[in-house]
């Protein structure tokens, strides 16, 4: 029992998580007086899921999970699940935005979102953001950031230096975690722009990459790759088969937290009414359009 009752953290982060949510009941609040009904309970429902996927969060960064992840592999991979698939789908699915926005003071609100959509300070900001939610952009991000900080070499110097490891490692699985999941589950006032197919290919190509990941721990290694789990102290488990299990997490909970959603996002392909063929003649007209349009960018006059 105290495997889990011990080794907890209690540091600012918590403080920031519980000022986050303060400010988004102020915002529901706010929305509530000039909303429907039925509109306030869709708010309420999704910030179940928002706050679901804050507790994820600090579950991972917070809890005897972290503590245990400098010890065990599989620990520190079930914690990279929970910062890259649990806490950014949920984080997405309770759309947060608008009542973030909302709590601000005044009618500051409204003012900020104007200012951020329309005024030309903002535009490097747009531009940025337009960029990083492309949806070719958000899955290669995505992968890239699992396949590179599972090399050895990147795994090391994280778990060698507190600094990177919280502010890049732990970020940046979460950044690209919410970046991936806004391409898939909606997230008003966000309209991911990946067509169904695109959705398919993009999971699939996801799965792919973390079994390749997961086969490269295990299948393909001959002993533990990463030298922070080879002389820990206490550990009775052998390096290299607590890094087996961490790859047979990886492979098995990764799938279990995309497989739905590539269930789901089949069975609307199938249920268009125009069929899987237009949707193939659609994605390919699209992708064909953006090549197009960024080649006549390239050779526009500057």
């Amino acid at each position: 029992m105290h495997y889990i009752l011990d080794n907890w953290s209690f540091d600012p982060f918590m403080i920031l998580v519980a000022v986050v949510v303060g400010w988004h009941e102020t915002g529901l609040y706010r929305l509530a007086k000039r909303s429907r009904p039925e509109r306030t309970r869709e708010r309420r429902i999704r910030s179940l899921w928002f706050y679901a996927g804050l507790l994820v969060l600090l579950l991972a960064v917070e809890s005897p999970i972290d503590y245990w992840a400098d010890s065990y592999f599989m620990v520190h991979m079930v914690q990279h699940l929970l910062l890259m698939f649990a806490a950014p789908s949920l984080v997405v699915a309770g759309a947060p935005g608008q009542p973030l926005l909302a709590a601000l003071p005044g009618r500051s609100g409204k003012a900020v979102t104007r200012s951020v959509l329309a005024d030309r300070w903002s535009r490097p900001l747009r531009s940025l953001w337009w960029f990083l939610t492309e949806p070719v952009v958000a899955v290669v991000l995505f992968n890239l950031v699992m396949v590179v900080w599972h090399v050895p070499a990147a795994f090391d110097l994280a778990e060698n230096n507190q600094v990177v490891h919280i502010w890049l490692m732990h970020s940046s699985f979460f950044l690209a975690g919410v970046l991936f999941w806004l391409q898939f589950i909606p997230s008003p006032p966000f309209r991911s722009r990946m067509p169904l197919l695109g959705r398919a290919a993009a999971l699939l190509a996801t799965n792919v990459v973390m079994i390749f990941i997961a086969m490269s721990l295990s299948i393909f290694a001959t002993h533990s790759i990463y030298t922070p789990y080879d002389h820990v102290p206490g550990v009775t488990l052998p390096a290299f088969a607590d890094q087996q299990i961490g790859a047979a997490i990886l492979w098995v909970c990764g799938d279990f937290w995309a497989l739905p959603t590539m269930i789901i996002t089949i069975r609307k392909l199938l249920n268009d009414e125009t069929g899987v063929g237009a949707a193939l003649d659609r994605f390919t007209r699209s992708g064909s359009r953006s090549a197009t349009s960024r080649s006549w960018a390239a050779r526009a006059p500057r």
